[in-house]
């Protein structure tokens, strides 16, 4: 499996410095007056290449998880933490000034103001935890 793997990796590489010497080939000003023709392709393979990680570490990370079931229980410790900083973040999100965001001339609605206000208090719960963490980390090194 790591032979194949080599290989593939080793072709898509080539495919994509081919595609790289084209667009290179053609210039600034083709690209710029656009002529997609030159960049769509190596475009198509960057989607191919990270479809084929997604699905590879997915694969990796579900077949490691099935068969050590220990670190089985601490990720779905660590995924329930995740989903329960979501589930407060939105409870506490308001939503209510919605009508004061605009994208390209239309009003947020008060659901999407919602969204973004929960996921702002998930980025802030995240950072203060993570900042926690690491002080708390340093402070039981230097205690030791």
């Amino acid at each position: 499996m790591h032979k194949i793997l080599k290989i593939v990796a080793a072709a898509l590489g080539l495919i994509g410095i081919i595609f790289l010497i084209r667009i290179i080939s053609v210039g600034d000003e083709a690209i710029k007056a656009g002529d997609d023709a030159s960049v769509d392709p190596i475009a198509f393979v960057a989607y191919i290449i990270l479809g084929l990680t997604l699905v590879f570490v997915l694969f990796f990370v579900l077949k490691n998880l099935f068969t050590n079931t220990g670190s089985l229980k601490n990720t779905l410790v660590g995924v329930g933490a995740f989903a329960a900083v979501l589930v407060v973040s939105y409870i506490l999100s308001g939503g209510s000034d919605a009508g004061n965001y605009f994208y390209n001339g239309v009003a947020a609605t008060e659901g999407q103001s919602h969204m973004v206000g929960a996921g702002l208090i998930a980025f802030y719960i995240l950072i203060c935890s993570a900042a926690a963490a690491m002080l708390l980390s340093g402070v039981k090194k230097m205690i030791k």
